[in-house]
């Protein structure tokens, strides 16, 4: 009996640790895409700024351009799913961030689980949906290259500019690669 009921609480103690590390899934997860949306509020931000000078264009869509740190949106994300994150841009369009949970397993039958703190990684990818052509010499600045996006093509008019791609038109902002470390 005394055997059965070791049994019975220690399948509890890994239950716990199954949902101890799914909250720090989830906590990368929301950390990596905030941060990522942030940036591409960013990107689009600037691109409006630049829409006049379709020579900026690239660099904008490339996110070849300095913008501000986007990693406190992870760190804000990560708080609210009661986590702290460790965020990274390795790339100007990727974040990968690594959320560790800041409750403990909690005590049971196992050793040491009171010590133990879920850890997992994510990563998010900002993929610009939108490619234009410039146009050729002497055509002048009175016309803007054609946006051709994933789901729509915008003419814009650079006299008339109340119709532009939103952040959903230019970028797709996803989760990649998971990959996920217990600490």
């Amino acid at each position: 009996m005394a055997g059965l009921l070791f049994l019975a609480l220690a399948y509890l103690a890994v239950g716990q640790a199954a949902v101890n590390r799914s909250g720090a899934q989830t906590a990368a997860d929301a950390a990596a895409l905030a941060a990522a949306q942030n940036r591409r509020d960013q990107l689009v931000a600037k691109w409006v700024k630049d829409v006049l000078d379709p020579t900026k264009w690239q660099d904008d869509l490339d996110g070849k351009v300095p913008l501000g740190s986007s990693c406190w949106r992870a760190d804000q994300l990560a708080a609210q799913n009661d986590a702290k994150a460790q965020c990274d841009a390795p790339e100007p369009l990727t974040f990968t961030v690594t959320a560790t949970t800041n409750k403990s397993v909690g005590r049971s039958v196992v050793p040491g689980s009171e010590n133990y703190y879920s850890t997992a990684s994510a990563m998010a990818v900002i993929e610009p949906l939108c490619e234009f052509e410039l146009p050729g010499k002497g055509a002048g600045n009175s016309v803007l290259p054609r946006l051709t996006c994933k789901d729509r093509d915008w003419d814009l008019n650079p006299d008339n500019l109340t119709d532009l791609p939103g952040p959903e038109d230019l970028f797709d902002v996803h989760l990649a690669d998971r990959q996920a470390n217990d600490a």
